[in-house]
């Protein structure tokens, strides 16, 4: 799968989880995946867990917190003083 289709599994909606970034069809937000396996979870416990979302769509929560940081990296920030 490419990027371009994963990022296509993230959809930010604002009738949906009030415009948080969510799984596609879901009301998953993006953040609850990420914090998930921050705390240690795999990919096969995830999946326990959400047994209606695919490996593809715990990948596009990675890729999606991969381009906020790319973002962000890329935008300038105050010199310190």
């Amino acid at each position: 799968m490419t990027d371009d289709e994963l990022r296509e599994r993230i959809e930010v909606d604002p009738k949906v989880t009030v415009g948080q970034p969510c799984i596609r069809g879901t009301r998953v937000p993006v953040r609850l995946i990420l914090e998930t396996l921050a705390h240690g979870a795999t990919h096969d416990e995830v999946d326990e867990d959400y047994p209606f979302l695919t490996r593809n769509d715990i990948l596009a929560c990675l890729l999606y917190a991969a381009d906020l940081l790319e973002r962000a990296s890329s935008t300038p920030l105050a010199a310190s003083r």
